[in-house]
């Protein structure tokens, strides 16, 4: 199985910035894409940003320009960098781990890993 670790997070006032982060351990031969998602209280989790193993990227409209997400596979790490935060931003942050299926040792294993989440506030 694949385990996920989410650091990083912590207060920071509007305008600031935050570095996270997502170390993988365990089957990460399994990894395929990767990404990072959010939820706020009352709300859905979703989307933030999501990178393959090739470095394509997505992000979510309302942190395009702001956010930029990487990973290292060297060191089975993924990072996001949060800059010019806004109130709006305070939630959850989650890592994600997509799994593959090409591999026959994968194929017990769920769609997604899902790290603990790491709490990020933005004060006005």
């Amino acid at each position: 199985q694949v385990q996920l670790v989410e650091s990083g997070g912590g207060l920071v006032q509007a305008g600031g910035s935050l570095r996270l982060s997502c170390a993988a351990s365990g089957d990460t031969i399994c990894i395929s894409a990767m990404g990072w998602y959010r939820q706020a209280p009352g709300k859905e989790r979703e989307a933030v940003a999501t990178i393959t193993s090739g470095g394509s990227t997505y992000y979510a409209e309302s942190v395009k320009g702001r956010f930029t997400i990487s990973r290292d596979n060297a060191k089975n790490t993924l990072y996001l960098q949060m800059n010019s935060l806004k109130p709006e931003d305070t939630a959850v942050y989650y890592c994600n781990a997509a799994t593959r299926s090409s591999s026959y040792r994968c194929s017990p294993y769920g769609p997604q890993s899902w790290g603990q989440g790491t709490q990020v506030t933005v004060s006005s």
